[in-house]
């Protein structure tokens, strides 16, 4: 039992609902439903790597990087694709410089944030909102990205593993 060979799964976002889920930004569950994770404290389940569903005024299939509140044809669950191996590591950026004493330190991302152009999310890792095993994310360490490895200045590569003691809560 190992996780799917591209380390994604596939859920349900209720139709209609409310909240913009920006291509990599965190997910939560509700009631078995995806729902945005940026903004609540429920345990991460991963990062949202697209959607499907039937186009309501088309009727065709349908796929985007990223949700906006939609209702498909015949009001039915929309597919959502998410990236949820719990040992995954990703690279996001800091709001704010990261000493070297923050490392393992665990941190929420930043309020939901993103483009519907390119249905990308731009939230960075929150350094002022940290805990020893509280938060969503734990830091692990600089992602050695040449151009953006100063931890000293905003916006410094960083990696980061969903916070799995969070989820055990």
């Amino acid at each position: 039992s190992t996780p799917a060979t591209s380390g994604q799964g596939k859920y349900k976002i209720d139709a209609g609902y409310a909240t913009t889920i920006y291509q990599n930004g965190a997910v939560a569950s509700n009631a078995g439903y995806i729902i945005d994770g940026q903004t609540t404290d429920a345990p991460i389940l991963g990062v949202l790597n697209g959607i499907f569903y039937n186009a309501a005024t088309t009727l065709k299939p349908t796929f985007s990087n990223h949700y906006v509140q939609v209702t498909p044809a015949n009001s039915e669950d929309i597919d959502a694709f998410v990236f949820d191996n719990p040992q995954q590591q990703y690279v996001v950026a800091t709001d704010a410089t990261v000493a070297q004493a923050g490392f393992l330190e665990t941190y929420d991302m930043n309020t939901s944030a993103g483009s519907t152009t390119t249905g990308k999310s731009s939230a960075t890792l929150d350094i002022g909102d940290t805990s020893a095993d509280a938060a969503s994310w734990r830091l692990l360490r600089s992602a050695e990205d040449p151009e953006n490895e100063d931890i000293s200045a905003a916006f410094a590569s960083v990696v980061v593993v969903a916070n799995l003691i969070e989820l055990q809560s």
